[in-house]
């Protein structure tokens, strides 16, 4: 049986020093159950980590979906080395400022000017302040997850430290139901300045949909807006707007941009975008020259490698048998795949007698100690092998059998080494 000491260890060390113990809720044990995971990880290669107790894992999380190449891609890395040599940042503008925003109006076809941040919450806020400035207008709604800033982090339960007034601008609506953004715009006549939305995670939108809130959108004088976070240079090189046919006024960019770098950025219309000018979005690191050297250097594999369609291809493989191991276990009332093949979720449900988070953790749990990392998404790489998803499937084929007899039983409580998951707050 895998230890975990160490991690353990480690956390209670940080706890002292990192309220939480970690800088990132999704990486934190919120997402991790104590006990019977690793919270710590030293190293990575490719598809693969190590963490602090020497476990080797395949990681399917991936850095919470930042890692499109994989962990170390040798053409990112030697990119990085040579601009080391040149220097990181400047008093001055480098030139690769413009020679990535030049690849990404190149890619994206929303995309006429660009502007960068370092994390996608700076993205998404900046593209709702211009959204503002643009309209004259302050209330927006949202569908999905859209970063910590208090614009949209105050219209979840997590909503602590923001200002009532701050709150009462955010709207959310659920994905697909075009009559509940027609009411949201009818309760506020003129007073919508954009809708912001994740255009696909679980499921694929119905045919027009997203045409159809682009219309609404321009029918009432806002922007429609995609944030684009996870998307972006993971479902194609375009994002899910060139899958999906459907141009955004502006869109959001993070993660996969830079292969893990730090690096985001808002990119759009040009009459849009111009007002950059005006309204204050400004960073002291937003041009910080090595990770526009890593986003140079995955923009232009993405270009030259057939990288998303070797994603899908991979991703695809679940999708087409994730559901048979499901069935053969008798547990289709409990688990679904659903997503896209680069971006899989398995879904899971409550059962007699036993929470969807008590069944997650006692997953997650397996899946570790089978040097699994998962976290119920499938946030794959070009470094994914058709072995790794073949060994991500036998880990199924062989955990689902347990459940099964665990739900029967009633006994999943007892089956847990560790601490059960609780909720965070559900955004999807």
């Amino acid at each position: 049986m895998r230890s975990f000491a160490n991690s353990e260890r480690y956390l209670a060390r940080a706890r002292r020093v990192i309220p939480l113990g970690s800088q990132t809720f999704s990486k934190s044990r919120t997402q991790f159950p104590l006990g019977v995971s690793p919270l710590f990880i030293q190293r990575a290669s490719g598809s693969r980590v190590w963490d602090v107790d020497g476990n080797e894992y395949v990681d399917f999380v991936s850095s919470l979906a930042a890692v499109t190449l994989g962990y170390g891609d040798p053409d990112v890395t030697e990119a990085v080395r040579a601009q080391l040599d040149d220097g990181v940042i400047f008093t001055l503008p480098h030139p690769i400022e413009a020679e990535v925003a030049e690849l990404i109006v190149e890619l994206v076809p929303c995309a006429e000017m660009v502007r960068f941040g370092k994390n996608g919450s700076d993205a998404t806020a900046g593209a709702i302040r211009l959204a503002r400035a643009f309209t004259g207008r302050d209330h927006v709604g949202v569908s999905g997850y859209h970063g910590w800033q208090d614009w949209y982090i105050g219209s979840t339960p997590r909503n602590r430290g923001v200002p009532e007034a701050t709150r009462a601008l955010t709207h959310s609506f659920p994905y697909g139901d075009l009559e509940a953004v027609e009411r949201l715009f009818a309760a506020r006549p003129g007073e919508m300045a954009a809708l912001i939305l994740e255009p696909m995670s679980l499921e694929w939108p119905e045919a027009g949909y997203l045409q159809a809130l682009k219309d609404i959108c321009h029918r009432e004088g806002a922007l429609l807006i995609f944030d684009e976070t996870i998307t972006g240079f993971r479902y194609s090189p375009g994002g899910a707007q060139q899958v999906l046919g459907v141009t955004p006024d502006l869109a959001c960019f993070g993660k996969g941009l830079a292969n893990g770098y730090p690096l985001s950025a808002v990119a759009g219309r040009r009459d849009v975008m111009m007002l950059m000018e005006e309204i204050f979005f400004s960073f002291t690191f937003g041009g910080e020259a090595l990770s526009l050297a890593a986003a140079k250097a995955t923009l232009a594999k993405l270009k030259r490698e057939p990288v998303t369609e070797q994603l899908a291809a991979r991703g695809q493989l679940l999708l087409d048998r994730l559901p048979g191991l499901i069935a053969a276990s008798g547990l289709d009332d409990v688990f679904a795949i659903k997503g896209h093949p680069s971006w899989t979720f398995l879904t899971i449900a409550d059962a007699a007698g036993t929470t969807s988070f008590q069944t997650k953790t006692l997953l997650l749990q397996e899946l570790h100690q089978r040097g699994l990392l998962c976290i119920g998404t499938h946030n794959l790489s070009y470094a994914h092998s058709v072995q790794d998803i073949e060994d991500l499937l036998a880990g199924y084929g062989e955990i689902f059998p347990m459940i099964r007899d665990a739900v029967e039983r009633g006994d999943i409580a007892t089956r847990i080494r560790g601490e059960t998951l609780v909720p965070l707050f559900k955004v999807r």
